[in-house]
């Protein structure tokens, strides 16, 4: 898709974009400077309210919206309010996950099914739910966070649950890519390496962020911005013939 075909007027959807300290917060201001109007989207519908609510202060055009992605229902209910206050909906950003530290031997059924069922299960839903609208359309993006959890099988702070459910992640986007880029609709994931959010378990002390950050070859933790500069072009105009693709964010820790 050329730049021309992006409306002035469009809305990019954000889960999970009411944690104070997440990736999706970060990504919602930053499209929200960019010109999108932005749904945000989180469980907790106060910190989406509270997100939205400042880059409107801000300038810009938002609303927050409360929403459990594992509930069919709760999603729909959201589609149905974004569609009806918001321009249309061009692009969906997948940033709604839990994470799960829980060693295999101690992951009980209950465990992996709550893991599973917000991060992938979750994804699947608000992707078919949005997505449907872009497909009618014929223009939009979906983005995805999957983790080099996915590739390596954890090692930074959540084991196998967790990493199971980003690695369905990465190929549910795949085989959407597959079945709607004909419609105008890419698919892509973005894959990050530790990042100082609260899925990490809460804020990180020194001593674990020099840990963390000596695995890697740029000699830092990664950043919410540094994600969400990527996710953010890959929702963009300039990213049309992009689909089906994995990118690395995580600083020279795994190479695929």
């Amino acid at each position: 898709m050329s730049s021309q075909t992006f409306p002035a007027e469009r809305t990019a959807v954000v889960t999970g974009g009411g944690s104070p300290r997440g990736i999706g917060r970060a990504l919602s201001t930053r499209l929200a400077r960019e010109g999108w109007a932005v749904a945000v989207l989180d469980l907790d519908e106060e910190a989406a309210a509270a997100v939205a609510g400042e880059i409107t202060e801000a300038g810009g055009r938002a609303i927050g919206v409360g929403v459990d992605v594992a509930d069919p229902a709760s999603v729909e209910a959201a589609v149905q309010r974004v569609e009806a206050e918001l321009p249309p909906v061009v692009a969906l950003a997948n940033a709604a996950g839990i994470s799960s530290p829980a060693a295999f031997f101690d992951t009980t059924p209950e465990v992996w099914d709550r893991v599973m069922s917000v991060n992938a299960r979750g994804v699947f839903l608000t992707t078919q739910a949005f997505a449907r609208g872009m497909a009618g359309r014929g223009l939009g993006r979906v983005v995805s966070i999957s983790s080099v959890s996915a590739q390596r099988g954890g090692g930074t702070f959540s084991k196998s649950a967790y990493s199971a459910s980003k690695g369905a992640v990465v190929s549910l986007m795949r085989a959407v890519a597959r079945e709607l880029s004909p419609l105008g609709v890419t698919a892509n994931c973005v894959s990050p390496g530790p990042v100082d959010t609260d899925i990490m378990g809460g804020p990180l002390d020194d001593q674990r962020r020099a840990d963390l950050a000596s695995a890697g070859l740029v000699g830092r933790v990664g950043t919410v911005d540094d994600v969400a500069a990527l996710m953010a072009f890959l929702l963009g105009p300039d990213a049309g013939n992009i689909t089906g693709a994995t990118y690395d964010v995580n600083g020279g820790l795994h190479m695929s």
